[in-house]
């Protein structure tokens, strides 16, 4: 039944599908370029990163990045993805190990690789620094500054589903709509479409009310197609971090008619979207084309997300 509804939600979003022509090539090259970093890939670990496609879900978000940036990208997201893996499931880091990472990938981010932090070391940090040695370099201060407050805000959400689990406290649907928004690493996402596009906003803009409530609904609806793919797992690992779960148990509802309930809640969040990004006011000649270009960012995230998840051999549907 899951798999049914993330098909007609497929077909139901009216943004168009896009994928970079280096996405391949790219995969290629992460697959290569792992192990020179010493993340462990066996044969059957090399597999399992290959049919998870990480270097595609970019290329789908960041269909114009050159390939070079598109590799940094695609080691971006590598790094985000090992840390979902090492924060959730039964072996998940502990709350104060999570915090130790945290600190750790802040002191690099925003101070640069000669910083240390006693929690944060091997493979992860050798990767992290490896993939932001290009943005580093070449994006402005406040860039980077704005992209190390979103991984900040990213890992405090995993911070706090982790002491969650760990006091067996299930979230209301409203507590797990508000914390989902910080796990999703949407909002990661977004300023790496001005890396990707060479076109950096101005921080007013940037946080303009209506660029951040488009970027929320982004934010949800990647991140609801995301529960509704990963339910059968979550349903044994999350705690009740699940939106589908959530919808559920406050409802009092079988898991069948949470997930229509939650499909009906996308639609509904895809129809704002679509109005919100019809109604965005005008900065200016200066200022629009940048902006038109931070709003397909978004667009491609959800979208992205959704093509991304249904050929990912990540999230497997029944």
């Amino acid at each position: 039944m899951v798999e049914e509804v993330l098909r007609s939600l497929r077909a139901a979003c009216p943004i168009p599908p896009r994928l970079s022509p280096y996405a391949d090539p790219v995969q290629e090259w992460l697959l290569d370029r792992l192990p020179r970093l010493g993340v462990p890939l066996d044969s059957s670990a090399r597999e399992r990163l290959d049919r998870a496609g990480f270097a595609r879900y970019a290329g789908r978000l960041y269909p114009d990045a050159t390939e070079p940036d598109l590799r940094t990208l695609a080691a971006l997201f590598t790094w985000f993805f090992l840390v979902d893996d090492a924060c959730d499931g039964p072996d998940r880091l502990a709350p104060e190990q999570i915090r130790a990472l945290r600190a750790g990938a802040l002191s690099l981010l925003r101070d640069g690789p000669r910083r240390r932090h006693p929690g944060f070391g091997g493979p992860l940090r050798r990767l992290l620094v490896d993939a932001w040695r290009v943005p580093r370099r070449r994006m402005p201060a406040r860039w980077r500054l704005r992209f190390a407050d979103a991984v900040a805000d990213h890992l405090d959400g995993t911070w706090r589903e982790s002491v969650a689990k760990d006091l067996g406290r299930r979230p209301s649907v409203a507590e797990y709509v508000q914390l989902r928004r910080a796990t999703s690493a949407a909002y990661v996402s977004y300023p790496l479409i001005e890396f990707a596009t060479g076109r950096p906003l101005p921080d007013p803009v940037y946080h303009h009310p209506a660029l951040r409530r488009i970027g929320e609904l982004g934010n949800d609806l990647l991140s609801w197609y995301n529960d509704l793919a990963s339910l059968e797992r979550d349903r044994a690992t999350s705690g009740g971090h699940n939106l589908v779960l959530a919808v559920a148990g406050e409802r009092r509802v079988p898991l069948d008619t949470a997930v229509d309930l939650i499909a009906e809640r996308w639609r509904a969040a895809m129809d704002r979207f679509v109005a919100l990004r019809a109604d965005v006011p005008s900065f200016g000649p200066a200022l629009d084309p940048a902006v038109t270009t931070h709003l397909d960012g978004v667009a491609n995230a959800v979208r992205g997300t959704v093509d991304w998840t249904l050929e990912s051999a990540r999230y497997p549907t029944p």
